[in-house]
């Protein structure tokens, strides 16, 4: 991390009053986590701090915990955004950003985050790309600004570590990220309660939707890629919300001898596209972030996403011969 990133983001959030916290598209317990803990410490500094998330869609229910709602997210642009100094927090493009309006009108963007391929789009950027989380890195930033770490805000930072490292067992679970969680259950975290609301209150219809994608998935590449689908009827007929397919991918990374996984979900209609993909790779895998950017997507390196309105055949192919390519293989 270069200092001077570190100390741009501190300046404007010390020399500014009013803002607006918002983070991604299908967000994710660091994107939430990340909202909360940025807006509460933005409450604690004394300025005038609103979160958003704009569309219609429901958040993913193992969530509802950190009670955003109740602490006042908005869906849409709040009437005064000009006013406001917008905050992206775990955005890598400003395209992601569900309400689009904001990144045109606000007056100043802080651009927050820890995926390689952020396209730096705010005035000041903080992308930290070896982070584990954008929560690692929003908790070097309320160091720097001497926020003490409430158990609220505790409590968001850690959701946010504790999801994006895959309940610190993916490749990104370093020391510092240890060290941050000991520091945040300190703070007051609850690690027990975290784990129970997030992976353990399992709506019975995301159970089976989960099911729908199991018995779709497919081995390919001499069961190195399983792919999956999850198409519209699938979700009518578990009765399940769009947010429940959020989780489903990491049972596919699961299986024995795949590198490669890939969950692509029909959209519901009048979406921007139609359908979303999310891919997944073991740590000496290939870099799935390139080849969500051959579909317009991006993330990180072992995992990431993008929207689509080609076929499933048609990205099916595609990732093949993207992972095939990858691995100096013969496209068969």
């Amino acid at each position: 991390m270069q200092p001077t990133d570190t100390s741009a983001v501190v300046e404007a959030l010390r020399a500014n009053d009013r803002f607006m916290v918002t983070s991604h598209d299908n967000p994710d317990g660091d994107a939430l986590g990340s909202l909360l803990a940025t807006h509460l410490a933005l409450d604690a500094l004394g300025k005038d701090s609103l979160m958003v998330l704009g569309g219609i869609a429901p958040l993913p229910g193992e969530y509802a915990f950190l009670e955003l709602e109740a602490r006042g997210l908005l869906r849409s642009a709040p009437t005064d955004a000009r006013e406001r100094v917008l905050v992206a927090v775990d955005c890598a493009q400003e395209g992601r950003i569900v309400e689009p309006t904001l990144i045109g009108v606000a007056s100043l963007t802080v651009n927050i985050d820890h995926h390689h391929d952020n396209t730096r789009f705010g005035d000041v950027d903080l992308v930290v790309d070896d982070a584990s989380s954008t929560a690692e890195v929003l908790a070097d930033v309320f160091a720097a600004l001497g926020i003490d770490l409430t158990p609220a805000i505790a409590e968001a930072l850690y959701t946010a570590v504790v999801t994006d490292t895959g309940r610190f067992q993916y490749s990104n679970t370093t020391p510092k990220a240890l060290r941050l969680a000991a520091v945040l259950v300190e703070a007051g975290a609850d690690p027990s309660k975290v784990f129970v609301e997030v992976y353990e209150s399992t709506p019975f219809p995301k159970l089976k939707l989960l099911a729908r994608a199991l018995e779709r998935a497919t081995e390919l590449a001499e069961g190195r890629i399983v792919v999956s689908e999850l198409r519209r009827e699938d979700f009518d007929a578990a009765g399940a919300e769009e947010p429940y397919s959020e989780g489903i991918i990491d049972h596919l990374r699961a299986v024995d001898g795949a590198e490669l996984v890939a969950l692509v979900r029909e959209l519901p209609a009048g979406a921007s596209s139609a359908r979303k993909g999310s891919l997944r790779s073991h740590p000496d895998g290939v870099d799935v972030s390139a080849i969500a950017r051959s579909f317009g997507g991006g993330g990180h390196k072992r995992a990431a996403g993008f929207s689509t309105d080609l076929g499933m055949d048609e990205i099916t192919r595609r990732i093949v011969d993207a992972f095939q390519s990858a691995n100096g293989d013969s496209p068969g």
